[in-house]
């Protein structure tokens, strides 16, 4: 029988990690000719630091695999927590298909990346793997983490091949809540290309409705955290902390009876948090995409959205007032490339809104730089 193992050496050598699988054939030597109808090959690899090994495992023709700790996806996966384990750093190489016209990732897909690299954060300290990442007491009481509020700034957008790290941890946010922090990175250069934040809230799964987080689920959660309160964006009024006023009609811009793709349901059944920054990109003026790229992006999440739903996108340039006091507040919070014309930046705000009874769903504030020329 013949096993192949295919390892893109090209990439790990890039990435500095020089993943080499190794391969050991349990039961009798193979130079042997009469091999028997059951062996195993074991995997390693110095990504994960589990102490088991997932087996591919054959029989004849038919083959499985047997899993446990230290699966092979992790092993294959260019992530880990790092020495302390109290943050989790992991390597994504942006393929053809996550850039645009630009030849640059979208924001759908660095928002994605950190959809991604948090779920691994959680399963990497054994968190539950059913898409809540859930500790053991909340799978007990049926509690979930919803999102409440996202937010995203991009210095510099990663080009097609390039390869960024991304750096992930949680802390504790009041009583319902906790928080979820990533730094992006250019692995090449080391250049800081992104930060972004996010805050969460606890539901009954069952009845939908918040809940505190009790002192067992507090303890189970926060002992994976930092003991020191580490922020993304330490700087004083940053823009993560702008609140966002309601958009009132009318809006300058529209686009009306937006329903959701079944690609847009994730494994929880309801609308990806992905999606919602899709949809608000879709009622902002063409001529502003064509000469300006999104710098900063900040959503409160507010409703479920379901797949049956029909969702209205509204978009207006943001008042002269809210933008004077948006630009009061600390530069592009360290941006190595702030624009130096402020009058270059342009903010709107936005609303995504349920269009039969107009309830709302999202509430969000785009910050928009020119692009530089070529």
């Amino acid at each position: 029988m013949l096993l192949k193992v295919s390892c893109n050496a090209a990439v790990a050598a890039y990435a500095g990690d020089q993943i080499k699988a190794k391969c050991r054939v349990v039961g009798q030597s193979p130079s042997r000719p009469n091999l028997p109808r059951r062996h195993a090959v074991a995997f390693s690899s110095p990504v994960a630091k589990a102490p088991l090994v997932q087996a591919v495992v054959s029989e004849g023709r038919a083959s499985r695999v047997e899993s446990g700790p230290g699966g092979l996806a992790d092993r294959l996966r260019l992530g880990s927590l790092t020495e302390d384990g109290l943050s989790y750093k992991e390597k994504f190489i942006v393929r053809c298909y996550e850039v645009g016209i630009n030849k640059t990732a979208t924001v759908e897909t660095i928002a994605n990346l950190l959809q991604e690299v948090g779920c691994n954060h959680a399963q990497s300290v054994g968190y539950s793997t059913d898409g809540f990442a859930t500790t053991t007491t909340m799978r007990k009481l049926h509690l979930i983490w919803v999102t409440a509020r996202m937010h995203i700034e991009i210095y510099k957008y990663p080009a097609w091949s390039d390869v960024i790290e991304i750096e992930t941890w949680c802390q504790g946010e009041g009583r319902i809540g906790t928080r979820r922090d990533w730094i992006l990175k250019n692995y090449a250069t080391g250049q800081m290309i992104g930060r972004a934040t996010s805050k969460w809230v606890m539901m009954n799964q069952d009845t939908r409705r918040f809940q505190k987080v009790s002192d067992d689920v507090r303890a189970e959660h926060l002992a994976y955290a930092p003991r020191e309160l580490r922020l993304a964006f330490p700087e004083d009024n940053n823009r993560s902390l702008k609140k966002i006023s309601k958009l009132e009609d009318p809006a300058q811009h529209s686009k009306l009876g937006l329903v959701p793709r079944r690609a847009d349901l994730d494994m929880n059944q309801h609308v990806n948090n992905v999606a919602y920054i899709g949809w608000i990109l879709e009622s902002m003026p063409q001529e502003i995409m064509d000469t300006h790229e999104l710098q900063a992006i900040t959503l409160d999440y507010r409703r479920e959205c379901q797949h049956d739903d029909v969702v209205d996108s509204l978009t207006s340039l943001e008042s002269i007032e809210e933008s004077e006091a948006v630009s009061k507040l600390q530069g592009i919070n360290g941006s190595a490339t702030a624009t130096a014309d402020n009058q270059e930046c342009l903010n709107f705000q936005h609303l995504l809104r349920l269009s039969g009874d107009g309830l709302e769903i999202n509430r969000g504030r785009t910050e928009w730089r020119k692009k530089a020329a070529r």
